[in-house]
């Protein structure tokens, strides 16, 4: 049996584990966008966001030792959870009504790129973590990487009424 050799070890390819990966979720979703249509995949990620929500605020209550965020708090969880994943939010505004968050980078990078369910993870980690320490949350994604737009604008609104995915908490 001949030894073997690390043919492409030292290779250029562009492959490791976090583009990956990316590539699966980005291939994974347009599979089930095209066989059961966008709006049965965007409830499927909608569940898989809400529990990456759960596990995430219980981590920022914990390191923030309180029962609950003020708006403040959750603004800066929100970003700091992007910026963890290497998104690019920044908060553009906030007030008692609503949180403004802009984004330049997508942490799915260009595998985003038409792939509109993908958004569905920011739309229920945002609103999770705001509505459980808020008791409601309102998302609305106007503007998405994922829809072509150059950046991402979330506006997570902390009243009833008007557009937006609601969450409870």
């Amino acid at each position: 049996m001949a030894q073997s050799v690390d043919t492409f070890k030292s290779a250029d390819l562009s492959r490791d584990r976090d583009r990956f990966l990316r590539e699966l979720l980005r291939e994974l979703s347009g599979v089930l966008e095209e066989t059961i249509g966008l709006t049965e995949v965007e409830g499927f990620i909608a569940i898989v966001g809400n529990r990456i929500g759960e596990l995430l605020n219980e981590e920022y209550l914990e390191i923030a030792d309180v029962d609950r965020l003020n708006v403040r708090q959750v603004a800066d969880a929100l970003v700091d959870l992007k910026r963890r994943i290497q998104g690019g939010f920044t908060i553009e505004s906030l007030d008692e009504e609503k949180i403004v968050l802009t984004n330049t980078a997508c942490p799915f990078g260009d595998c985003v790129r038409g792939r509109k369910s993908l958004c569905m993870m920011t739309s229920n980690v945002f609103g999770r973590i705001t509505a459980n320490n808020l008791g409601y949350a309102r998302v609305d994604l106007p503007e998405t990487i994922a829809g072509g737009d150059s950046g991402c604008r979330a506006i997570v609104y902390l009243n009833e009424g008007g557009a937006g995915r609601e969450y409870y908490g």
